[in-house]
């Protein structure tokens, strides 16, 4: 197999992650096995909530309904109001969104019921920040919290100590009933850290929250008034209930690859951390293995910036893994993606790099190693031919990684 040919193979093996992470089947599914009774009001939130919403309306009579997506995914829905947030850092519509949720639910009473289809991307699609933190000071902290090296749980953690929606925020808001399906992109499928878990408790406190950002040196760096915010002392947040729901995740996602590739193996479904260390761990496994192989992660690492580049966790694993696996025999390709189809503030999904990366990277005239530290993976990728560019699937679940290998 020539390397065209399995670059085309390890593309076609992300595709059918990405289509098992389908929320229109996911939706389907959980209407059909346990369909909801009433006129509910319907909230879709996430990169997924077109779809998902689209889904539920041929299933349920909705009182009301409300999408909240990105621009990619954005589109007009018939029976339902569409807003625009913004992701990753959230802007003038993630206010709209997040004050057009809250107020839809507000007067809704103890017999009402509120559907809510919650997918990634919902902590900075819809923001409503707490009494005295500003939206810009929301927005000054999110940044800080994408830079910080801090992992998606810790991430959502301070983002949950600042919000009215995220940590259960959906249900204190209202007094209905409220049903969630859930597509998960977090790697254990913890519900608290999806969307930043509005219909589930928080993470943790104000001390949990100060702990993590000073353990990374990020706590000066974050607004006075969050600051003052965290500083203040708290009585543990009383979260009634909600009916929570899985329809899909990475791990599903990732059991779909393999079974949809001969030979293939699944090595990591929980490949998170620095993604400096995940490169390291990904060669680890890589040398294990002798002669052909397929072989499948899944996860979601983080990046700690220090330049000021453009690129995405995806990028920098891929160029990180070929960088290290030069002396790697045969040919061999390894793609890191996202499959919400972008990887930081890029167009691209991730990185798909081969033996010969570096070797072209070089000739058009950048250094790996300067590309790197300034987390520059994108431009670096862009110049070597190694930028893997879907455009928006509609879904995320996370992140995906293919090693492929032929002698």
């Amino acid at each position: 197999m020539d390397n065209e040919a399995l670059r085309a193979e390890a593309a076609r093996i992300f595709k059918v992650g990405v289509a098992a992470a389908d929320p229109v089947g996911a939706v389907r599914r959980a209407l059909t096995v346990e369909p909801v009774k009433g006129r509910p009001v319907v909230i879709a939130l996430g990169k997924a909530a077109g779809a998902m919403m689209e889904e539920t309306l041929r299933h349920v009579n909705a009182k009301a309904a409300l999408v909240i997506t990105n621009a990619e995914n954005a589109r007009e829905i018939s029976g339902a109001s569409v807003i625009i947030g913004e992701h990753p850092v959230p802007g003038d519509g993630s206010v709209v969104a997040g004050t057009a949720l809250l107020d839809l639910v507000a007067d809704l009473t103890a017999r009402e019921q509120v559907l809510a289809l919650i997918s990634g991307g919902g902590s900075a699609l819809a923001i409503a920040p707490v009494d005295g933190v500003s939206v810009v000071d929301k927005q000054t902290a999110n940044t800080v919290l994408l830079g910080s090296g801090l992992d998606i749980n810790q991430v959502n953690l301070v983002r949950q100590c600042l919000s009215r929606i995220k940590g259960g925020g959906l249900l204190t808001a209202t007094k209905a009933s409220v049903r969630a399906l859930i597509l998960s992109d977090v790697i254990g499928d913890d519900l608290r850290v999806v969307a930043s878990g509005p219909t589930v408790s928080r993470v943790g406190s104000h001390a949990h929250a100060r702990a993590a950002l000073t353990k990374v040196g990020a706590w000066n760096a974050m607004p006075a008034s969050v600051r003052a915010h965290l500083e203040m002392d708290e009585s543990e947040p009383v979260v009634r209930q909600g009916q929570n729901q899985i329809v899909g995740s990475n791990r599903v996602s990732l059991d779909a690859m393999v079974t949809a590739t001969d030979g293939a193996v699944l090595i990591d479904s929980t490949l998170d951390g620095d993604v400096a260390e995940a490169a390291n761990k990904v060669l680890m496994e890589i040398r294990k293995v002798q002669g052909d192989c397929t072989l499948i992660f899944g996860g979601e690492t983080t990046v700690n910036l220090q330049g000021d580049g453009l690129g995405g966790r995806n990028q920098e694993l891929a160029l990180r893994v070929a960088k290290q696996a030069q002396d790697l025999v045969g040919d061999w390709v390894f793609l890191s993606a996202g499959t919400d189809g972008r990887d930081g503030p890029t167009d691209a999904a991730g990185g798909l790099v081969d033996a010969d990366t570096v070797k072209r990277m070089l000739a058009s005239g950048r250094s790996v190693e300067r590309v790197l530290a300034d987390n520059d993976s994108f431009h670096g990728l862009e110049a070597s031919g190694d930028l893997f560019v879907t455009g928006s699937t509609g879904t995320n679940v996370a992140d995906v990684q293919v090693f492929l290998r032929r002698s």
